[in-house]
């Protein structure tokens, strides 16, 4: 089953993937305060504003995961103190879905400095922020409403491992983030040939 680019928040675990048939030439590349999906060097060049994006990003004790660009503002908004259902609902009803061929939802993941963890969807039709207590998936196809998912990783590594072995389609490159001595442990996983 193909759907698409998705998340997965629980308690202590988030991870990010993607998975695309029309631009499968991407990896995941660390930055000085971001995880950002970009093409590889082999890429055909495209003027497509959702191929690359920051995917992960830190503030004020909080961790976001997503799919555009949207993953700026929602941490943006945690650092200046918003809670996290706020700053991911704002985010994600300013930048609405993205204007492409498939109407695709924005999704989002946010585990925050007191444990807690929500997951959020903009889609054409709503837009979902949801507390939860269970690793939670949202994907942009076919699963674009939250829904628990069997999702087992203690380490950032596994994490990323399991998002990106995931038995979806056309994977491409995934992340995993876990809480860490009061932080977040990151993992990349760009698939076989990186």
């Amino acid at each position: 089953m193909y759907i698409g680019r998705f998340v997965v928040v629980g308690p202590d675990v988030a991870a990010y993937r993607v998975s695309s048939r029309s631009f499968p030439n991407r990896r995941v590349v660390e930055r000085e305060d971001a995880l950002t999906v970009a093409p590889t060097p082999d890429a055909p060049e495209t003027d497509n504003p959702y191929v690359s994006y920051n995917c992960y990003r830190e503030a004020e004790g909080h961790a976001v995961v997503g799919n555009g660009s949207h993953v700026d503002p929602i941490t943006e908004k945690l650092g200046l103190g918003y809670p996290a259902r706020d700053a991911l609902a704002e985010s994600l009803l300013a930048l609405d879905y993205e204007k492409d061929d498939y109407d695709t939802p924005r999704i989002a993941g946010v585990l925050t400095a007191d444990g807690e963890a929500f997951v959020g969807t903009v889609r054409k039709d709503a837009l979902l922020v949801d507390q939860v207590d269970e690793p939670t998936l949202v994907a942009t196809y076919e699963k674009d409403s939250p829904e628990p998912i069997g999702f087992d990783a203690d380490a950032a590594a596994d994490a990323a491992s399991e998002a990106y072995s995931a038995a979806f389609e056309h994977a491409v490159c995934a992340v995993g983030v876990v809480r860490d001595d009061g932080g977040y442990a990151t993992a990349i996983e760009n698939g076989p040939d990186e």
